[in-house]
């Protein structure tokens, strides 16, 4: 099964332009205290299955990682499940725009 991707260059893009996105970190509380894409929400990897139903499933949701690789494990999962999911290839090592620490 395949799921959509973005590149954090085309992120960047959508947020410079004022989109609304639903931004998710699934990194672990130490890689987010280096710092998150402002206005993403943390979820742990761990902790998707159980809060994955306070998701809406009408929304589209962009997943975040350290390199893209659990982020995709993540997105693959929640399509599973029913859930418009986009992974950010390349993860934070690719990401050139503001982040700061978990608030």
């Amino acid at each position: 099964m395949n799921v959509k991707e973005i590149s954090a260059d085309e992120l960047l893009e959508k947020l410079e332009n004022g989109e609304e996105l639903q931004l998710i970190d699934v990194r672990e509380d130490e890689e987010v205290q280096e710092g998150m894409i402002p206005g993403a929400l943390h979820i742990k990897m761990g902790d998707i299955p159980e809060k994955a139903e306070s998701l809406d499933k009408d929304k589209e949701y962009i997943f975040i990682c350290r390199s893209g690789r659990r982020s995709e494990n993540v997105c693959a999962f929640l399509q599973d499940q029913g859930y418009k999911v986009v992974n950010m290839t390349g993860g934070m090592l690719d990401w050139k725009g503001q982040s700061q620490p978990k608030q």
